[in-house]
């Protein structure tokens, strides 16, 4: 398995979704997602979600649920992340 699997290509409009190993940096899952699932947009994948933004703002996810990185159910040491466009 690579370090960085695509898990979803698309997440709504603007969201791919992937397992990586925890210790991945920023740069290193937008590099990989850029090479090999391009967004299309001029600026391509962007940002990984970290954090969830402020409740209210555009980005914020429905009550109850969260955008933060979360253990891989399936492979121990390993994150699922959103990349946003």
């Amino acid at each position: 398995m690579n370090r960085i699997e695509i898990v979803r290509s698309i997440v709504g409009i603007c969201h791919m979704q992937v397992c990586a190993e925890a210790d991945c940096t920023d740069d290193e899952i937008i590099r990989e997602c850029n090479r090999h699932n391009p967004s299309g947009t001029e600026n391509g994948w962007s940002r990984v979600l970290r954090e969830d933004p402020e409740p209210g703002s555009f980005w914020a996810p429905a009550e109850g649920k969260t955008l933060t990185p979360i253990p891989c159910a399936n492979h121990p040491g390993r994150m699922h992340f959103l990349i946003v466009c």
